[in-house]
């Protein structure tokens, strides 16, 4: 081969990686590319979509939530605007103002739904689409979302009381930790109506010594309650401390997981746990609002999209453990 074929066979060779680089760049139809990129990758940003939770502060569960929306919007090169208050009208306020900055979507929890109903309009008649998760699995389509991602908690609270009863649990206690959350009281009617001697006891989640007092005084008041249902991890680590001071037996189960009680659940101290997949629930609602608004999809045609109930002992505790410790699961 003389230089000067070379030379072509070069340029060639050129012209075809250039134009395969060309190719990898762009989507069908000559829209922005929807490659999952790093923060690098991203010259600017596709939407503006604002996340609000009712978080509360130092919970781990709200942690996952929050890893997954920032991976969803990371992918798609979405600024995610991330705000919380564990305040009904404060969260309200949260929505408004999220509204009055013209974001592009919303995707708020809707722990508190009439307290919520004004925003959430608010969004809806400025034509900004918003999505529920975590929370108002009953309430979302009235207030006006899209599309809701979470956990059936009444199922969930049902499959509960299944498995103790199956066990001869005759006299669980449902620990609520947050006056009001109509997702917890319907974990622990779910629970109640498979195993009617379920009792509800209110604590202050935000106190962690209360909570550990009030269940050991009530443990050590009345030494029939043979399972502790708790429906946080956190509240089930408070739990464990309660159950060593009262000397108490009972077993004990919890909703949702983090690392410690993943822990837990490895060494026996906590039978199983119904995980709601959190991580899960912060990803599809950010996936969903940029699927909506770049291609007018509708996930789940409307109807919940559901992330659990998934149970978590020790028959796959191996497996998931790890992903706890990376705070996806």
């Amino acid at each position: 081969m003389n230089l000067t074929s070379r030379r072509r066979l070069l340029l060639v060779g050129a012209s075809v990686a250039t134009l395969g680089l060309t190719l990898s760049a762009c989507s069908s139809g000559g829209a922005q590319s929807t490659k999952s990129a790093s923060s690098a990758d991203c010259k600017s940003n596709t939407y503006t979509i604002a996340m609000i939770t009712h978080e509360a502060p130092g919970d781990t569960f709200w942690d996952k939530i929050r890893a997954g929306a920032q991976a969803a919007a990371k992918n798609e090169c979405i600024k995610l605007n991330y705000s919380a208050d564990p305040q009904a009208d404060k969260q309200a306020q949260l929505i408004q103002t999220a509204v009055d900055s013209k974001v592009d979507g919303i995707a708020t929890t809707l722990v508190t739904p009439d307290a919520l109903a004004g925003s959430v309009k608010a969004a809806t008649d400025a034509g900004i689409p918003l999505v529920g998760f975590n929370s108002g699995i009953d309430a979302y389509k009235k207030l006006g979302a899209l599309e809701y991602f979470g956990s059936d908690e009444t199922l969930a609270g049902q499959t509960v009381g299944e498995r103790l009863t199956s066990q001869g649990v005759k006299h669980p206690l449902c620990v609520i930790q947050a006056a009001g959350s109509v997702a917890l009281e319907a974990r622990c009617a779910g629970v109640k109506a498979k195993n009617p001697g379920t009792e509800n006891m209110q604590v202050n989640g935000t106190d962690d010594s209360a909570v550990v007092s009030s269940i050991q005084a009530k443990l050590t008041q009345d030494p029939s309650i043979d399972a502790i249902v708790t429906l946080g991890a956190p509240i089930a680590m408070d739990a464990l401390k309660s159950m060593s001071a009262a000397n108490s037996k009972a077993k004990l189960v919890t909703f949702d997981l983090n690392v410690d009680a993943a822990q837990a659940i490895k060494d026996g101290k906590i039978e199983f746990s119904v995980d709601q997949q959190p991580y899960v629930q912060g990803y599809m609602a950010v996936t969903a609002l940029y699927l909506y608004l770049k291609n007018g999809n509708d996930i789940g045609g409307g109807g919940p999209v559901l992330t659990g109930p998934s149970f978590v002992d020790k028959s796959n505790i191996a497996k998931i453990l790890p992903f706890a410790k990376n705070n996806t699961r």
